[in-house]
C-alpha cells in the first residue's frame, strides 16, 4: 500500500452556472498545485464542498484530478455520506477511477451511536483495498469519531491507516498517537502543521495549502529535517492565511484567492456567500505578504 506523508491540498470544486464540472479549471489547478511540489492531492475534503454536490459532479472531480495527476502522485479522494451504502457506492466507484486512497467522512443529520460509527467507517475499509484516511472533525460533525472507536477500527482494518483530525485539540492528537501509535497522523487547518508534525505527523491535509502550495511544501521539509526553529519562524507567517479562514467561509476565502492568483475556479455553491469586499482585500493582502500572488 502507498505510503502518504507531505501536503495534501483539498482541492475546491469549480462548477459552472450550468451545474457542469469545470474540468479545464480544474485540470489547471492540479497542473499548478503539482508544479509547486505538493505530495498528493485530494479532492472532495470541505474545501472541496463535497455536502454540496451531486454524485454525478462528485464522480466528474475524482474523474478529472486522476486523470490530470497521471499517476504523477496519489490522489486521495473525499467519501461522504448520511448512508452506509452510498459511502460504500462512492468508495468502490472512487476506487475504479483510479484513487491512491480515500478520506472517509461521515455525514449524520440524527446521532449515531459509536457502534454505528464503526460500522459505517469499517464498511467503506471492507469495500476497497486501498489506504483509509479517517477524518474527524467535531465541529461540524453530529457524530463524530470517539478515541475509542479510531481504536477499535484501526485495529479490526489493516487498510486504516491514516487520520486527519480538525478538532483544533492539539491534546486529542496526542491522545489518539499515543493509543494508536501505528496510525498516521495529518494535521487540518484548525492546527498549526508545525506543532502536529514536532508530535509526530506525517503532514497535513488543508484547503490552505491550495493557496500556498510552495510554501507549504517548505514548511513540511523544514519539519521533516528537525530545523524547528526556521520552520515556527515560516509557520507564524503563514498562519495568517489560517486566521483568515476562522474570519471568512473557507471555500470563499480558497476559491476567491486562486481567483487572485489567476485560476478561475467560480465562486462557492448557493447558499454559501461568495468572499465580500473587505475580505478581498484582507485576503489579498495576506497572499501579497507571503509571496503568493503572481
Amino acid at each position: 500500500m502507498s505510503d502518504f506523508h507531505g501536503v495534501f491540498p483539498y482541492l475546491v470544486s469549480p462548477i459552472g452556472d450550468d451545474g457542469r464540472v469545470d474540468d479545464e479549471a480544474l485540470a489547471r489547478l492540479v497542473e499548478h498545485l503539482i508544479a509547486a511540489g505538493v505530495h498528493g492531492l485530494t479532492p472532495l475534503g470541505s474545501t472541496g464542498e463535497f455536502a454540496y454536490l451531486s454524485f454525478e459532479q462528485k464522480r466528474r472531480i475524482v474523474e478529472v484530478t486522476v486523470e490530470t495527476a497521471a499517476g504523477r502522485l496519489p490522489v486521495v479522494a473525499g467519501v461522504a455520506a448520511t448512508t452506509t451504502a452510498d459511502a460504500v457506492r462512492q468508495a468502490v466507484e472512487w476506487r475504479k477511477l483510479g484513487c491512491a486512497g480515500i478520506l472517509a467522512i461521515l455525514e449524520a443529520y440524527f446521532p449515531v451511536p459509536d457502534d454505528g460509527v464503526v460500522a459505517y467507517f469499517g464498511a467503506i475499509a471492507d469495500a476497497v483495498d486501498c489506504p483509509i484516511v479517517l477524518y474527524t472533525n467535531p465541529q461540524f460533525q453530529r457524530s463524530d469519531l470517539s478515541l475509542a472507536a479510531i481504536e477499535r477500527l484501526a485495529g479490526r482494518h489493516r487498510n486504516i491507516r491514516y487520520l486527519k483530525d480538525a478538532s483544533t485539540n492539539t491534546g486529542r492528537l496526542l491522545s489518539i498517537m499515543n493509543r494508536v501509535p501505528d496510525l498516521g497522523i495529518f494535521s487540518a487547518s484548525a492546527h498549526i502543521p508545525a506543532c502536529v508534525m514536532l508530535l509526530g505527523g506525517r503532514g497535513w491535509m488543508a484547503g490552505p495549502a491550495c493557496l500556498i502550495p510552495r510554501q507549504s511544501v517548505r514548511l513540511y521539509e523544514l519539519c521533516r529535517a528537525g530545523r524547528w526553529a526556521e520552520s515556527m519562524v515560516l509557520q507564524r507567517q503563514l498562519w495568517r492565511l489560517n486566521q483568515l479562514f476562522a474570519k471568512h467561509a473557507l471555500a470563499a476565502c480558497i476559491k476567491g484567492g486562486l481567483e487572485l492568483q489567476g485560476l478561475a475556479v467560480g465562486s462557492p455553491l448557493a447558499p454559501q456567500p461568495a468572499l465580500d469586499a473587505t475580505g478581498r482585500a484582507e485576503l489579498q493582502a495576506v497572499l501579497e505578504s507571503l509571496g503568493a500572488l503572481p
